[in-house]
């Protein structure tokens, strides 16, 4: 599935980055990695993050080449968390950027064929990251959950309000995230939500994945 590109630019349009499958693969077995990402492929994700910080660079790069094939194969888009060299290498679709990392519109001016997001944790960095040229945001935490707690209690409804409210680029909503407070989340204007236990903490990563996409559809669960 490719990015729509304008004079070369790559942009984020309305029917993606609706349901962003950010990867935790340290709770699953090695050989389990490609059969959980290709159950979530199965269930409808198209976007997917990999983000594991714990493993090496080379280790990193060799899994991103995998995904990569995988993705391909399902006309999905990769989206690589953080190293932009390692997603220049892979031929990803995108590169997702620490709050406090490299400047979106520098990446963005260097490489425009990838689209280029930003962490935020505040209304702050959520509009220094549109002025900074982000193509989109993820803000977190929304609610509760152990993967954020080191960015302090959970934000809310009225905050991720706020910050829809106050830019025009998409935002994500992150941070526990699940089936029951996904329709909240989109009324107070977040253009689609990143997750990671919402899926792989499912028994049932194929059909759980569905049940989201549905929602996104307005389709009955």
């Amino acid at each position: 599935m490719q990015t729509r590109l304008i004079k070369g630019v790559a942009q984020v349009q309305p029917d993606q980055l609706k349901l962003c499958l950010i990867t935790d693969l340290q709770m699953f077995p090695r050989d389990r990695h490609l059969e959980v990402l290709e159950a979530a492929l199965d269930g409808g994700v198209r976007d997917i993050q990999l983000r594991e910080k714990q493993l090496s660079v080379r280790d990193f790069h060799s899994l991103a080449i995998v995904f990569r094939r995988m993705t391909e194969r399902y006309r999905a888009r990769l989206i690589i968390n953080d190293r932009l060299d390692v997603a220049l290498m892979v031929g990803a679709d995108g590169v997702h950027l620490p709050e406090n990392g490299l400047l979106p519109g520098e990446v963005k001016a260097c490489y425009p064929h990838l689209i280029v997001g930003t962490s935020t944790h505040s209304l702050k960095a959520a509009r220094e990251a549109e002025a900074g040229g982000a193509d989109y945001i993820t803000f977190s935490p929304v609610f509760d959950t152990p993967s954020k707690r080191e960015y302090g209690p959970p934000q809310g409804l009225d905050r991720l309000a706020e910050v829809t409210g106050a830019v025009k680029i998409p935002v994500l909503a992150l941070g526990g995230i699940n089936l029951e407070n996904l329709p909240d989340v989109l009324r107070r204007g977040a253009h689609g939500v990143a997750l990671i236990r919402g899926i792989w903490n499912s028994d049932t990563i194929k059909e759980t994945s569905s049940q989201y996409i549905q929602a996104f559809r307005g389709e009955p669960l």
